[in-house]
């Protein structure tokens, strides 16, 4: 039943998000991944819960704890978090934010708010409403067929 040309556009129109490489710009000179990293933990940290763990960010991401390891230990150097020994258990290690890591987190949101407002001048508010709908039904369906 599938439609051989529409299987093609779509085909198309996906690998053309992948060359466009809007994705992978920098923000305050730090890649995506790095930003990815201290976004996750500045969404999952608060008073009550102000650290975080490598395995709980990997988790969040869906990347390994190795993966996470070595991009903290870049955000480290650069002064953008701070770890500590976990009081509870000495063995686990507890990340958090420092007030430059905040910054930089400000500038992603800033940037990414713009970009996505750019998006839907561009394309009005009637189609970036559809256009959501859709992308949530594409991740749905994605979610479900190949997440194990």
């Amino acid at each position: 039943m599938n439609n051989a040309n529409t299987t093609q556009k779509l085909l198309r129109a996906f690998s053309q998000f992948r060359k466009s490489g809007w994705h992978d710009r920098q923000i305050a000179g730090y890649n995506p991944s790095e930003i990815k990293v201290l976004l996750a933990i500045r969404h999952e940290t608060n008073e009550e819960k102000p650290d975080m763990k490598v395995s709980e960010i990997s988790s969040i991401l869906r990347v390994t704890s190795p993966t996470v390891t070595q991009i903290v230990n870049k955000l480290e150097k650069d002064d953008l978090v701070e770890r500590n020994t976990d009081p509870i258990d000495r063995r686990a290690v507890n990340i958090h934010l420092t007030e430059k890591g905040i910054e930089v987190t400000n500038e992603a949101k800033k940037a990414f708010t713009e970009t996505f407002a750019g998006l839907i001048d561009y394309l009005g508010e009637d189609d970036s409403e559809k256009l959501a709908e859709l992308l949530n039904k594409v991740f749905n369906y994605f979610e479900h067929t190949y997440r194990q």
